[in-house]
Formats: C-alpha cells, structure tokens, sequence
C-alpha cells in the first residue's frame, strides 16, 4: 500500500510540473528562419526577456520557422486557428490568401526608408482591420528586412539583360514587375532558393543583401545588382483570442515592447544592410557578415525608370484587379492611405 500511494503520489508530482502554473499564460511562438542571425537573436532575446519586461506571468515556448518545420506562407493560417499564439510572417508571403496585404509594400511605391515609413503609418489601421477579420489576428510588430535586391548566376550589365532569364520571385506584384522587364518568374520559398541557383532552375534571385549574404547565395552567384524595388515588410501577429485573454494593463506593456521589438528591427534593417552589400561584394565596409567577392553592378537611372514604369504601367493596375476582385474596397482604401502619402492614385 504504501508503494502504490508513493506510486501515484510521483505521477502526481510529474503531472502538476508539466502543467502551467496557475494564472500562468503558454505562448507558442515561432519566427524568422535560423540562417537570419541578428534577427533570429534579436527574437530569441525578445521572447527570453519579456516576462520580467512586462511582469506577465508568462511562459514562452519560441522556435525559428525551420526548427518546427512550418513554410512562412502558411503562418497566418497557423496563428488563425490557434496553432501558434504569435507568427512571424512577410505580408508577401501571407498575401497569397489576401492581396490586400501586399499593399504595405507594393513593387517601386516606396523607393526610400523615409517613404516607407510613412507608408507604414498611413495603412497600420487597415492592415490591423484586415488581419482581424481575415485572420483573427493583430499584428503587434511590423518592420522592413531591407531592400529587395538581384543576386544572379548570370553575367549582367544592367536590367536589359533580364530578357529571358528565370528569376526567384515572392509575391505577386513581384512576378508582374519581373515580367514586364522580360523575364519568368519563378516562385519559391526562400530555403529552397540556394538549391535551385545551383542547379541552374533560376538565373537569379531577390531578397535583401542581409538575407543573400547570410543564405550565402554568393556561393552560387556571381553578379550582385542592389536596385531596391521593395522592402520586404515583416510583422509579427498574435491570435486575437490569445490577445484578448490579457487585460488592458497587459495589454498596454506587451505593446510598448513590441513597439520596441519593431523598433530595433528597422534600426537593423538601415544599418546591416550596407555591411551586407559590402560584404557580398568584397568591398570596404564589409563587417558582421561573410565577405564573398561578386561583381558589383551598379544601378543606373535607366534601371530605376525601367521599374517606375513597370510599376504604373503594369505592377499597381494588375495589384489593384486582384485586390479589387476579393475586397470591393480594396481601391479606395489604399488610395486614402498608401496613395494620398505616395501622390499614386489607382484607378
């Protein structure tokens, strides 16, 4: 008898370890994929940290993206139906099932930081509608990884010699701008891109040089032209309903450090992405990230009005069909807010 009150006495004490503390909230969070080092630290200390940050009882469960073996354009469905409490995903990615979201950051709208920021601010309160309705989610950190550049397999001069080339793409607006600059676009995932350059399915590739570099995509690459045509804009959601399991007290601190969390992101996004290319390129600056020796091809004006016409021309009224197609409003909403601070107005 008393080995069997011993016995079950132990489970008992096993159970109620496994178990959360009373008053205790579990998060399950996943993030950027490993290979993004800064970024991937920066998480890693954000979700260590927040806890005593905000004096929530918490307990936080984070893993990168590739550690639980979730695609990035399935993260948005995954934080909807409660799977992860908070997600990180590009709102390029998680357009693929509303293309209203990929108005952040359309193909040549925003052509600096400063722009974007301002464009950030002005659709913050759609994006949030959006995502409630669409997603049951809120976004709590939205942030740019750096401009979207070319690394290819191919030697190139300047945008002229697309023309029939094959090139990784990530968002629709994307595709149309590639495209309309005579090339196919290929889209595909960003861990499946160093593969296909190697064996020769893509001619080249876009991301940001912070991403290129630390993917090392310059092991199989040659060429390296930074014309920024976007940014792509990240944010990180929480399910709403874990959201609002918090009080307004919670709330209010959880937001001023993931205001702070954002904060850090775009101060990553203006510094590293300099070492990065220099970096990439062999050249004076490189610092932080593997130094690689591609052939650096600079941009020209012809290059950058190559994509300003493509953008008016084809990128935002193709946007804008789509958009139009699943959310009536869809016009009218990004004209009041990402047109009237960029002087774009769709039609």
């Amino acid at each position: 008898m008393k080995f069997t009150y011993s016995f079950f006495a132990l489970v008992a004490t096993l159970v109620m370890s496994a178990m959360p503390a009373v008053g205790e909230t579990t998060i399950r969070a996943t993030g950027l994929v490993s290979t993004h080092k800064f970024h991937t630290a920066l998480e890693k200390q954000f979700y260590a940290e927040l806890e005593d940050k905000t004096g929530i009882d918490l307990a936080i469960n984070f893993n990168p993206l590739d550690v639980v073996g979730v695609d990035m354009q399935d993260t948005l469905r995954m934080v909807r139906t409660g799977a992860f409490d908070i997600v990180q995903s590009t709102v390029g990615a998680a357009a693929r099932d509303d293309a209203f979201l990929e108005g952040i950051d359309l193909i040549g709208v925003s052509t600096s930081m400063d722009q974007l920021e301002e464009v950030v601010k002005a659709f913050m309160p759609q994006l949030e509608k959006r995502v409630a309705e669409k997603f049951n989610a809120k976004p709590l950190a939205v942030w740019p990884y750096g401009p979207q550049v070319f690394y290819c397999n191919a030697e190139i001069k300047s945008l002229n010699d697309f023309e029939g080339l094959k090139i990784r793409s990530y968002t629709s607006s994307m595709s149309t701008l590639i495209e309309a600059l005579g090339a196919t676009p290929v889209t595909m995932s960003f861990k499946e891109v160093y593969p296909a350059l190697q064996r020769g399915l893509v001619d080249c590739a876009i991301t940001s040089p912070t991403s290129g570099n630390t993917g090392n995509w310059p092991e199989v690459t040659t060429h390296f032209l930074p014309l920024g045509i976007s940014w792509s804009v990240n944010a990180h959601f929480i399910n709403l309903d874990k959201w609002n399991s918090f009080s307004d007290a919670e709330k209010a601190k959880l937001e001023n450090e993931f205001t702070d969390f954002q904060n850090a992101f775009w101060a990553l996004a203006k510094q590293n992405n300099g070492w990065a290319i220099a970096c990439n390129t062999g050249g004076d600056g490189c610092e932080n990230y593997t130094k690689f020796g591609m052939t650096l091809v600079e941009p020209t004006p012809e290059d950058q009005a190559k994509v300003t016409a493509a953008t008016m021309d084809k990128v935002l009224p193709g946007w804008a069909e789509s958009c139009n197609a699943g959310y009536a409003d869809c016009s009218k909403v990004w004209n009041a807010t990402v047109g009237a601070v960029r002087g774009i107005e769709l039609k």
